[in-house]
């Protein structure tokens, strides 16, 4: 029996990425940085298939706290798909930050970024957003948790369960 298609407008992508930073954002050494911040966001709001993004009061997310870590800045947003996503990252203002990122940011050995599905009209948490950059680390992509090399379909998904060993004695 066929199975129905799924929706994919029932779903939009998730993303987060997190970034250790080399020196306090009111440092000489992050102006260029902070100085773009509102203006990259003001087109990110713009942008085709953006849905929304994560900000404090400040109008960005540098002072929202991430795995309970001040050098650890976050960003996180809703695209309708990997598409859109991609279409921002790569081109124009975001692009040319993007080739600075190691001029304010250190190089983590660990995922520090992650994509998932979540029904139309949901905003993600940093509690969920932590939680699934923890799974990407430790399970690598799945459709719980992915990365732009290696994306899933939209739809729900489940974690990987952990397997506990237990002795029969």
């Amino acid at each position: 029996m066929n199975q129905p298609a799924t929706d994919n407008s029932a779903y939009e992508l998730a993303q987060v990425n997190i970034a250790r930073l080399k020196a306090p954002l009111d440092s000489p050494q992050l102006k260029d940085f902070v100085d773009a911040l509102d203006p990259v966001n003001a087109v990110a709001d713009t942008a085709a298939g953006f849905v929304w993004r994560l900000q404090s009061d400040s109008g960005n997310a540098t002072d929202v706290p991430v795995f309970g870590d001040d050098w650890l800045i976050i960003n996180m947003s809703v695209w309708l798909d990997t598409n859109t996503l991609t279409a921002f990252m790569y081109q124009g203002w975001h692009r040319e930050l993007l080739a600075r990122r190691r001029e304010w940011f250190e190089r983590l050995s660990e995922a520090v970024t992650a994509l998932w599905w979540v029904p139309a009209g949901h905003r993600p948490t940093v509690a969920e957003a932590e939680e699934r950059l923890l799974h990407l680390r430790a399970h690598g992509p799945t459709p719980y948790a992915f990365d732009l090399r290696t994306s899933f379909p939209a739809g729900a998904a489940e974690p990987v369960a952990d397997v506990v060993s237990r002795s029969d004695s």
